[in-house]
C-alpha cells in the first residue's frame, strides 16, 4: 500500500502526463490551423492576382479610333463607314480578328465579327486592312505606330469585295454608336454623325 508521500509523487506523475498529452494536441490542432491558414492565404492571393490581372486587361486593352469617314455615297446615304484604329495607351497586342463591332444606329443594332476571324453568326462581318503595319502583323496590332482599318458595309448591297453588308445606310444628319470590344472585354465607343449634305461628295469625315 503507497504511503501519502507516494501517492501524491503519482497523482503529480499522471497530472503530467495529461498535461504533455493535452499540450502535444494543441501543438497539433494549431500546426494543422496553421497549414489551413496558409493554403487559404496562397490561395486568396493567386485569385486575386488573376482577378486583378483580367480587370487590368479589361480596362487598358483597348483601341483607340483616330479617325472616321465615309465612302461609297449613293442616294441612298454612305454605304461604307471606316475607322483607322491603333493600339490605346499602355494596351498589349489586340487582335481585331477576334474582336467584335456592335453598330448601333436609327434602324436598330447590329453585330459583326472580322472576315474570315471568329466562328458565329453575326448580322454581318467588317473588313480589317493594313494603313501601316511594318511587320505585316494584321489583324493584330503589335505596335504603338501600327494602324489598321476597319470598314462597316452597310445598307442591302455589298459595296466591299469582302465581308458581308448588315443594316441600311446612314443617310443624312444619321448619327450611329460604334462599340468595339476586344477578346479581353475592353470596349471603345465612339459616335460616328453624317453631315447634313452628302451630295456631289465621295468621301466625308463622320
Amino acid at each position: 500500500m503507497l504511503s501519502l508521500r507516494d501517492q501524491a509523487l503519482d497523482d503529480r506523475g499522471q497530472v503530467g502526463i495529461g498535461t504533455l498529452i493535452v499540450f502535444i494536441a494543441m501543438v497539433l490542432v494549431a500546426a494543422i490551423a496553421a497549414g489551413v491558414l496558409i493554403n487559404t492565404a496562397g490561395y486568396l492571393q493567386s485569385d486575386s492576382q488573376a482577378t486583378g490581372q483580367g480587370a487590368s486587361e479589361a480596362t487598358s486593352n483597348r483601341v483607340q479610333v483616330v479617325s472616321a469617314t465615309g465612302t461609297n455615297i449613293t442616294s441612298d446615304g454612305i454605304g461604307v463607314v471606316n475607322l483607322i484604329v491603333k493600339r490605346g495607351p499602355g494596351a498589349g497586342n489586340i487582335d481585331l480578328g477576334t474582336s467584335t463591332v456592335q453598330w448601333v444606329g436609327p434602324n436598330g443594332s447590329f453585330y459583326q465579327l472580322a472576315e474570315n476571324g471568329s466562328d458565329g453568326n453575326p448580322d454581318g462581318r467588317f473588313v480589317v486592312n493594313e494603313i501601316q503595319d511594318s511587320d505585316d502583323s494584321k489583324p493584330v496590332l503589335n505596335d504603338q505606330e501600327d494602324r489598321l482599318q476597319i470598314q462597316l458595309d452597310l445598307g442591302s448591297t455589298a459595296d466591299l469585295a469582302a465581308g458581308s453588308p448588315f443594316g441600311t445606310e446612314l443617310v443624312e444628319g444619321e448619327s450611329a454608336t460604334i462599340r468595339i470590344t476586344t477578346a479581353s472585354g475592353s470596349q471603345t465607343t465612339v459616335e460616328v454623325i453624317a453631315p447634313p449634305t452628302l451630295s456631289g461628295t465621295s468621301a466625308v469625315q463622320l
